[in-house]
């Protein structure tokens, strides 16, 4: 997998900075103040800092943006990096300078003169995040990623509260990857030996076959990957770090490539249904936060892989199935297939653990595209505790989510005359309905929250602290849930 680059931290060295190679980067407060590392170089290149500070160019900086000074005589380093940040930043602001620094870094080495600057890590967070590149399929010479050294005035503590951000940031490349794959590569065979693999890491892992599916009647999830030459799964993925309480249950959609089936998509715009996987993306980059920052807290993790394909085997429009629950549906599009994955899966991880909450996650409907746009995720929910603690870890963590109405009035426009459910309500609301069909299969007293990612899982243009593409968003919102609500 691609991994964040390592970010060491030591002492600050001011009688070596003139000799530092690469990139260098200083901080610089928004009044233009400059700290003991600032003024160090400010001195070595013959205030070519302070003039910087003085243009109309740095006063039309806003804060945690980076602009280079380019081969500043007095220093081996072939650029200064200039950071616009006050000395105690808030976390977003100080992980938008990090982002910043990566874009400006390239392949060069970078050594940040951070010095006594609160939330360095947050920093570094940032840069870790926004360094992320997906050159596996490329070829020919792939040049390294340059090393980056943090110089801080306390760098153990600032090394100890770090580590758990870099788990965060290997929990988010594993779901970028992930989401990032091309179908012919991430197929539900592949799919389910990179999450075996994770056993490595203290977590357990099962995967379901199809005739253990067929055993349990999941029917449901059955019928959409019937077309296709894949086998349908289901992975367990179960942290224990907990006592002997209930696990919080995690479930998400792995269609790792979404034709639609029968009820055909269009050509234009189909190659992007290779993320279509990214709940499950999700899902497996949170266990893989939480496996290596040892989370006090027990959680399963479970993700439905399934290939929508059309075929002589296929599902076809009008066919009635039966969910693991018993309850039959009528398919009226096989295009809304990942609602029919998670029925089965949500299912069966509230029989197997009695979970205490269930969260899942899909990339389940275009609807919610057109209402949210790519700035939020929608959420849905039966429960106004879970969902305002989901709200409240997103907001802190900068993932943006809103929650979206539920009611009586949506559930009825999924009324079958054959069967007990049509899989779709209609053209208006499919993001509601969509929910609702859902929500018949959760229990009463289990609090659930389903989120809607299909605008924020992989998008066409950079974002904050990721590049175009994946995105992996969720992760860092979900670990801050799972750490706020369950580690105590």
């Amino acid at each position: 997998m691609t991994t964040p680059a390592e970010i060491q931290f030591k002492d600050v060295d001011l009688d070596a900075v003139a000799t530092i190679t690469g990139k260098l980067a200083v901080f610089v407060g928004d009044n233009g103040k400059l700290d003991a590392g600032a003024r160090k170089v400010n001195t070595l290149t013959r205030k070519a800092l302070a003039r910087f500070v003085e243009s109309e160019k740095f006063e039309k900086m806003s804060t945690g943006d980076v602009a280079a000074i380019n081969f500043p005589v007095g220093l081996a380093a072939e650029t200064v990096l200039v950071a616009k940040l006050s000395r105690r930043p808030s976390t977003e602001k100080a992980r938008k300078a990090g982002a910043k620094l990566a874009k400006a870094q390239g392949d060069e080495d970078l050594t940040v003169l951070a010095g006594n600057i609160a939330r360095a890590d947050e920093i570094a967070l940032g840069l870790a995040l926004r360094g992320y590149k997906f050159d596996t399929h490329k070829t020919g010479d792939k040049t390294p990623a340059g090393a980056v050294t943090f110089m801080v005035s306390n760098p153990e503590e600032v090394a100890k509260s770090a580590a758990p951000m870099a788990a965060i940031a290997e929990g988010v490349f594993f779901t970028r990857d992930l989401t990032n794959e091309p179908a012919n590569v991430l197929t539900t065979d592949d799919f389910a030996a990179r999450l075996a693999a994770m056993h490595e890491l203290g977590l357990e892992v099962e995967i379901l076959e199809e005739d253990d599916l067929e055993r349990l009647g999941m029917g449901s999830l059955l019928c959409v990957g019937q077309g296709s030459d894949s086998p349908s799964k289901i992975v367990v993925m179960s942290w224990n770090g907990g006592g002997d309480e209930a696990p919080f249950a995690l479930v998400g959609k792995g269609v790792v490539f979404d034709t639609g089936g029968i009820s055909l998509k269009t050509a234009a715009g189909m190659e992007d249904m290779t993320m279509d996987m990214g709940g499950a993306g999700v899902v497996a980059g949170v266990m893989r936060t939480l496996a290596l920052r040892k989370a006090k807290a027990n959680v399963v993790g479970l993700v439905g892989l399934v290939e929508n394909m059309p075929s002589g085997n296929a599902v076809r429009p009008g066919d009635v199935v039966k969910s693991m629950k018993g309850d039959t549906i009528e398919v009226i599009n096989t295009d809304a297939e990942g609602r029919l994955v998670l029925a089965d899966v949500m299912w069966y991880a509230q029989e197997r653990f009695k979970p205490v909450g269930m969260i899942n996650l899909a990339t389940l409907t275009g609807a919610i595209l057109v209402a949210l746009g790519h700035e939020n995720a929608g959420m849905f929910s039966n429960s106004d505790e879970l969902s305002d603690s989901f709200i409240k870890a997103a907001s802190l963590e900068g993932e943006g989510a809103w929650r979206m109405p539920m009611g009586k009035a949506y559930d009825d426009l999924l009324k079958s005359r054959i069967a007990d459910m049509k899989n779709i309500g209609g053209r208006v609301a499919g993001s509601i309905t969509a929910a609702q069909f859902l929500q018949r299969f959760v229990k009463d007293d289990v609090p659930w929250c389903h989120l809607d990612i299909a605008g924020v899982a992989s998008v066409k243009s950079e974002t904050a602290l990721a590049p175009a593409g994946a995105t992996g968003w969720g992760v860092m919102a979900l670990n801050r849930l799972i750490a706020d609500k369950f580690e105590g």
